[in-house]
């Protein structure tokens, strides 16, 4: 291998420099926090129960009578709550919940991805996973708001279960790490590799072919 071909095989081999312990904190806690949010997420749509009002309790997937001294009796018909478009509207709740999820693991994979495998394209990587969880956010928040106006002749604040404002936490840590991934992607400049490293990989040189 000439000189020449072994600077582009340096230059081919040039990584991203080294980011300061600030930002690589920042991006770690919204990671963890992203992770918060998908689990609690996934928990409070599988549990379903989001509101009790008095003897009867209402969740994504079942409806449930209540009565003194007795098992909840639960059915798995929400038609049989006699409440207009029950069904329908809480299938919709929970396939947008349910899709808020799946948006959000896709953005939590690009994240950890972006900081694991570090090249030119990991600051491109964290926007789509940044992008991924404001998705997450807007499909989490059309569940919960879908659920409250379905319910909302029987809704009081105190009647909201812990699996609703586990959802509701979850929502908002999405929106939260979405705009705070955003935020940092803007204040950390895309790192550009030099002139000469785009030269030759235009041209399709590497550290074997030239000889």
């Amino acid at each position: 291998m000439t000189a020449i071909g072994a600077q582009a095989h340096k230059l081919l081999g040039l990584k991203r420099p080294h980011r300061s312990f600030f930002e690589s904190f920042i991006r770690t806690l919204i990671i963890v926090c992203t992770a918060l949010a998908v689990v609690l997420s996934s928990v409070s749509i599988c549990d379903g129960h989001w509101l009790l009002v008095e003897d009867h309790l209402f969740g994504l997937w079942y409806f449930c009578t209540i009565g003194n001294h007795s098992e909840p009796h639960c059915l798995r018909d929400l038609s049989q709550a006699h409440m207009p478009g029950l069904a329908v509207g809480m299938g919709l709740a929970r396939s947008v919940a349910a899709m808020a999820v799946v948006a959000a693991i896709f953005g939590l994979e690009m994240l950890i991805v972006s900081q694991v495998c570090e090249d030119v394209r990991s600051w491109r990587k964290w926007a789509i996973g940044s992008y991924l969880l404001l998705v997450a956010f807007i499909l989490s928040s059309g569940g919960l708001l879908t659920f409250i106006i379905l319910l909302k002749n029987q809704i009081t604040l105190l009647g909201f279960t812990l699996m609703f404002w586990c959802e509701f936490t979850a929502s908002f840590l999405f929106f939260l790490n979405a705009a705070s991934g955003l935020h940092i992607n803007s204040l950390t400049q895309p790192w550009d590799p030099p002139a000469g490293t785009l030269a030759y990989r235009k041209r399709g040189y590497d550290g074997t072919s030239l000889i």
